[in-house]
């Protein structure tokens, strides 16, 4: 077993990097709502030299952005549902519990795009965004990078459905209250990364949301 001893540098810097990476040749097979490119490379070995040529295949997506709906005055979530393809043969069903997301317009920030897909599918205006995190989705086979944040909401008066008729969306928003969702979430229809991992951060700083929450309305 390898022990790192330079701990300021070991999760943020690796010894191998873009640099060693060769591209040889890379060729669309698909273009549609998602794009199959097929990519021949070769790259250096932790041993030393350089692998065989190799091929692989990757979904060619924009960055996305997503976020989990908290309402820290009154300790709700806000959860939607639409119809995933990805997840019809799931024993949950196809229609998914998930955080609110969207992708990457050109020249859209994370946070205007988060803004925009929260009035999109939600009908809400968040008062304040908190980052989480940004990570890669699947690595082994897409290049999809997800912005996750936490949405501090009044969810007091929300639900509904929602979504744009151009996009063909049918979202539907429910609001819970948020000890049965973290109790919920590890087994049931909120199987999906963005969704746990947003409720995994959640739980963990929920408490302190809502301190903070109550510090800003006595001051007011």
């Amino acid at each position: 077993m390898s022990h790192n001893k330079d701990h300021s540098t070991s999760f943020t810097s690796a010894h191998l990097t873009r640099a060693d990476v060769e591209v040889v040749r890379k060729k669309a097979a698909f273009s549609g709502f998602f794009e199959l490119t097929i990519h021949t490379l070769r790259h250096r070995l932790f041993g030393g030299g350089w692998s065989r040529e190799i091929e692989r295949e990757v979904f060619t997506k924009t960055e996305a952005a997503a976020a989990v709906l908290f309402d820290p005055q009154h300790d709700l979530i806000g959860l939607i549902e639409q119809f995933r393809a990805g997840a019809l043969e799931s024993e949950y069903g196809p229609w998914c519990l998930e955080v609110v997301a969207g992708m990457l317009e050109p020249g859209e920030s994370p946070d205007a795009l988060i803004r925009r897909e929260i009035k999109e599918e939600a009908g809400l205006t968040p008062s304040k965004l908190h980052k989480i995190t940004a990570y890669y989705s699947t690595p082994g086979a897409c290049n999809e990078k997800i912005h996750l944040y936490c949405a501090e909401c009044d969810l007091s008066q929300a639900g509904g459905i929602h979504g744009l008729d151009s996009e063909n969306e049918d979202i539907l928003l429910s609001v819970f209250e948020a000890q049965p969702v973290l109790d919920a979430m590890l087994d049931s229809r909120m199987n999906n990364a963005a969704t746990l991992i947003g409720l995994q951060w959640l739980a963990t700083n929920r408490e302190a949301l809502k301190a903070a929450s109550i510090d800003a309305f006595c001051a007011t």
